[in-house]
């Protein structure tokens, strides 16, 4: 969910990035915002989708667990005339703001904001010493809980599969040993510890502990479980005809959004190990041609949008599928409630 930012940085490292909303000219063809619509901005942050809709004359419900988020989102809400509503809210919960009549679109930018980034205070990066925070919604299990709580086994599991950190083990047990004497208290103490496990070598692009700082905060903020149930939410909040729209920079994300469109399709499912599933009603029909990358031309201007992918699907009358979440095949992770104070 870190996106590569050249020069050795990713969003996880904590290099300034001006925030741009990635792959909007895509994401508005295809939520064909216009006059009358309504579209659901389940990821407000600095409000790059959500102006954008709103100049295309749309009204908008934009989301944000992030406080700072709704904080900064009043100036552009005075100015809407009351085409926008602003909502403190995760976007898994985004089918209790959708209107009666159902909503036109949706549309989610999933991972960290850059401002997040740039706050020391949060403590998503290294690359600004600050408190090994990471909460986006500022409440809850922080990631120094997480690391100086969870058994070795549970972190070395949370790192190899949300980080995809291929020495996992190594850090988890050298947290274990080092934190018996001292609590892990700022994201730079951290770093420092991963380093010296794991030095960076010549042909490394990224900072050692780029992966495990990624996998601590999608931990901390449950982001694979609230995409999951976000995905639900808005099956059931789209009305027929309703688009949605999903920018990720993560394989892990894309991987959820293509399993469960796949589902959704209608189309029968199974393999050699497993019998055929019958044909149901297609909940989603595809729009485009799958998945969609950002061009050259705005990842050289945006580097944020050099990992970005972008899926879309437009919503039938079928009934809305259950809420299996076992179709996106995640981990069994620790239990982040049993980690906190």
């Amino acid at each position: 969910m870190a996106a590569y930012l050249g020069d050795g940085h990713t969003e996880a490292d904590g290099g300034p990035v001006r925030h741009i909303p990635v792959m909007l000219e895509e994401v508005l063809e295809a939520l064909a915002p216009a006059p009358g619509r309504v579209v659901l901005d389940g990821t407000f942050g600095a409000g790059g989708y959500t102006r954008a809709l709103l100049a295309a004359g749309a009204d908008v419900i934009a989301l944000d667990r992030d406080p700072n988020a709704i904080a900064g989102g009043q100036a552009l809400l005075a100015e809407s005339n009351g085409h926008l509503t602003l909502i403190p809210s995760r976007f898994s919960l985004l089918a209790d703001h959708a209107p009666d009549g159902g909503l036109d679109g949706v549309v989610l930018d999933i991972g960290v904001s850059s401002m997040q980034i740039d706050e020391a205070d949060r403590g998503f990066s290294f690359q600004r010493n600050g408190p090994l925070d990471m909460r986006m919604s500022a409440s809850g299990v922080s990631a120094a809980d997480v690391v100086n709580r969870a058994k070795a086994g549970d972190l070395a599991r949370i790192f190899g599969f949300l980080g995809e950190e291929k020495q996992a083990g190594r850090i988890a047990r050298a947290i274990e040993k080092r934190r018996a004497s001292e609590p892990f208290v700022t994201t730079r103490d951290l770093a420092n510890l991963i380093e010296g496990v794991n030095p960076r070598k010549a042909k490394d692009k990224i900072h050692p502990a780029t992966r495990v700082f990624q996998a601590l905060r999608i931990f901390v903020n449950d982001e694979l479980g609230e995409l999951a149930r976000a995905l639900f939410a808005a099956e059931r909040a789209l009305k027929p005809g309703g688009r949605l729209v999903i920018v990720s920079f993560h394989s892990l994300e894309d991987r959820m959004v293509k399993r469960f469109l796949a589902d959704r399709s209608g189309r029968a499912a199974g393999s050699r190990h497993l019998p055929m599933v019958e044909d149901r009603p297609a909940v989603f029909e595809p729009l485009g041609k799958g998945m969609m990358s950002a061009s050259k031309a705005e990842a050289d201007v945006n580097p944020r949008a050099r990992s970005a992918k972008l899926r879309a699907a437009i919503r039938t009358t079928a009934l809305a599928g259950s809420a299996d979440l076992s179709i996106f095949d995640l981990p069994d992770l620790a239990s982040l409630d049993k980690l906190g104070a």
